[in-house]
């Protein structure tokens, strides 16, 4: 029988699945490496939540971790983990030089969850009311530091591929160091849409999306003041529910039942909440990454309408499950039609489980991620040599967050 190998997962935050496609993505990694013969341990140095996944339910150990604190440091050495996985690059800029110096051998990989830069950039824009210019990324503060993580680390992993391109031509980083790895889905058959709520059984638009995101407070707002508003003009009977997790004072203030606008808050099942719904709404306006909410919605049967930055990289040029729309009132216009006929709503049906058996299937991914670590275990020597970039920024003259850590460790001792 072979050995375990060790695997570390070093959280940004505990897990929560059911609050967030984050959440969901983190246990998609971990029941691919489990698959695969590892042992995971799991260590954040974030708070316990109410609604964080049981890790040892899934046969993972749970480690609370400090920031700034050398009892990492001998953690990490006695657990000797043979590959470690930092949940975004905030965590590797904290961890990562403890790992090196305690692990050296250690796979180091990145899950960037999204690009942050990307979504920052594109957030000023917006605020700004501009036009977002890919040339933007390389003035943006946080690019620096997210990229100099990328190439700290052996492999990152990416979700899209728009951001796969933009590291590769923007950033002009070697392909060698990245992964495309989507969300990941089991197939999906026309038939079982059978088992689904039909047309006649749903009703209400629905939004769903975690609150602590900033992108999914903007959509609610937008869909409030832009979208609402038109659709309740031609449709007097329309009903939207929006739920999510930790909603804000501001978000419940939204919450405005004679105009058929509902501020749900957190949905206790959520794939229930989509499976019942008519129309999913999302006029995003500014993000990154993939959507896990539309992706879900494809799952569920549930159509929606979305903007070209909702859908961007989710469907390889296939039909929606539904419109991509970025004007307000046509927008609303496409909601009121997906929702009101059937027809359009069963072939939206069928476009989403095309692009779920196209663009999602676990097995195309999960087989490649892991012989990609098991050849950085045999080999990372090499794979190490060709990086100079990211050895040069592993020298202890641009270590600057180590000895930013080191001296406020020293700091809080006295």
């Amino acid at each position: 029988m072979e050995r375990l190998k060790k695997l570390l997962i070093i959280g940004f935050v505990w897990p929560e699945p059911n609050s967030s496609a984050a959440g969901g993505r983190m246990m998609q990694l971990i029941s691919i490496f489990q698959e695969n013969n590892f042992k995971i341990t799991f260590a954040s140095p974030a708070l316990d939540s109410e609604f964080m996944v049981d890790l040892s339910a899934f046969g993972v150990e749970k480690k609370a971790i400090e920031l700034n604190n050398s009892s990492f440091d001998d953690f990490v050495k006695e657990l000797g983990p043979e590959v470690v996985l930092f949940d975004r690059f905030m965590i590797e800029e904290q961890f990562g030089w403890r790992v090196t110096e305690n692990c050296p051998k250690a796979i180091r990989i990145l899950d960037t969850e999204d690009l942050h830069c990307l979504r920052t950039a594109r957030q000023k824009a917006f605020k700004e009311n501009r036009n977002f210019e890919l040339l933007d990324l390389l003035s943006e503060e946080v690019a620096k530091r997210e990229i100099a993580s990328i190439l700290r680390c052996d492999v990152s992993l990416i979700i899209s591929e728009f951001e796969m391109n933009i590291l590769k031509d923007v950033f002009k980083i070697n392909e060698e160091l990245l992964f495309y790895l989507p969300f990941l889905v089991d197939e999906m058959k026309e038939e079982e849409l059978l088992k689904l709520p039909a047309f006649e059984e749903r009703k209400n638009f629905v939004f769903i999306g975690n609150f602590l995101h900033e992108p999914n407070w903007n959509t609610v707002q937008h869909l409030k003041e832009a979208i609402w508003p038109s659709i309740k003009k031609d449709f007097p009977e329309a009903v939207l529910e929006v739920y999510g997790a930790y909603p804000s004072q501001k978000v419940l203030q939204l919450h405005q039942p004679k105009n058929g606008f509902f501020i749900k808050g957190r949905a206790e099942d959520a794939n229930e909440v989509v499976k019942n719904a008519r129309v999913v709404l999302a006029p995003i306006c500014f993000g990154a990454g993939l959507k896990g909410k539309l992706l879900e919605a494809m799952q569920c049967g549930t159509p929606s309408v979305t903007t070209t930055i909702g859908s961007e990289a989710m469907h390889n040029n296939l039909s929606w499950n539904g419109f991509i729309e970025d004007n307000p009132e046509e927008f609303s216009k496409k909601a009121i039609a997906l929702y009101q006929d059937e027809k359009l709503w069963k072939q939206a049906q069928k476009n989403g489980i095309a692009i779920i058996n196209e663009c999602y299937q676990k097995s195309n991914y999960s087989v490649q991620l892991i012989l990609l670590v098991n050849s950085l275990l045999i080999d990372s020597e090499s794979h190490r040599l060709h990086n100079f970039m990211g050895n040069l920024l592993q020298h202890h003259a641009f270590k600057s967050t180590m000895y930013m850590s080191k001296w406020i460790e020293a700091k809080n001792k006295n």
